[in-house]
């Protein structure tokens, strides 16, 4: 990515906020975001990372060329043009690994200011098309494709190797090569990855329900649907003493007294 475009600042702090209203915060937040997520995710950013590895490929590969002419042994004459293409070589390699290993620090830059900018609010309809399943997919695939290459070829290319036909200069170059190519891939899956998974964080939390409202209450005025009050104990009517009973008669009197 060109150094020419500086990275959007981080949000201010919360005394310094200046916003209006939360409209345009949402409108700001959702600017900076787009362009932090192109800076990750982007075409150019895709190109430039695998252009950069290509570099550093070219320029080990150069230098093995001039490692395998001097061990077969060579003239002078093929000596001395191997000195330039082994400075050529090790300029090739070291510019594009220390541009590469920058580019991998400003992608963790910008995801750090993406997190400080998605931290000020949350808008769902903004925050999806954060997450870029076209643009993720791309990276995790040529990522994918191109880090089982290279292990392929580290690991593949020394177990193969015949003594006689293949020499240590090619196992080395080989071994080199599908390394750097196996580490680019990794990292550019972890990209992907880490990205997408950010994404999905951001929906909102899910709100608890509602609790329902209780039962209104009848119109007191209606008394069929009125709940009769209980009588309080102390206002119940007092029992009647029970009724004396009427003397015996008969035979089951009992005799008079002389």
């Amino acid at each position: 990515m060109s150094r020419r475009t500086p990275l959007p600042p981080p949000p201010p702090p919360a005394h310094l906020r200046s916003w209006p209203d939360r409209a345009a915060l949402l409108a700001d937040r959702a600017l900076a975001l787009a362009h932090l997520g192109g800076r990750v995710l982007g075409p150019a950013a895709l190109a430039a990372y695998w252009l950069l590895t290509l570099g550093v490929e070219a320029g080990w590969a150069l230098i093995a060329l001039v490692l395998k002419a001097f061990v077969d042994g060579t003239d002078d004459a093929m000596a001395l043009m191997s000195l330039p293409l082994a400075g050529i070589g090790l300029a090739t390699l070291l510019t594009a690994g220390i541009f590469l290993a920058e580019s991998v620090g400003r992608a963790r830059r910008v995801r750090a200011l993406m997190a400080e900018w998605a931290a000020l609010d949350s808008d769902p309809g903004a925050d999806a098309g954060l997450r870029m399943p076209a643009r993720s997919l791309s990276w995790l695939l040529t990522s994918f494709v191109a880090g089982a290459a290279g292990l392929g070829v580290a690991l593949v290319v020394p177990a193969t190797a015949v003594r006689g036909e293949d020499t240590y200069t090619d196992v080395a170059y080989a071994m080199v090569a599908g390394t750097v190519l196996w580490i680019a891939g990794l990292a550019g899956v972890t990209r992907a990855v880490a990205h997408y998974r950010w994404a999905l964080r951001l929906r909102p939390p899910a709100t608890p329900a509602t609790p329902t409202d209780p039962p209104t209450p009848t119109d007191p005025a209606t008394p069929a649907t009125m709940a009769a009050p209980a009588t309080p104990a102390a206002s119940a009517t007092p029992a009647a003493p029970p009724t004396p009973l009427p003397p015996p008669t008969g035979r089951n009197a009992p005799p008079e007294g002389r």
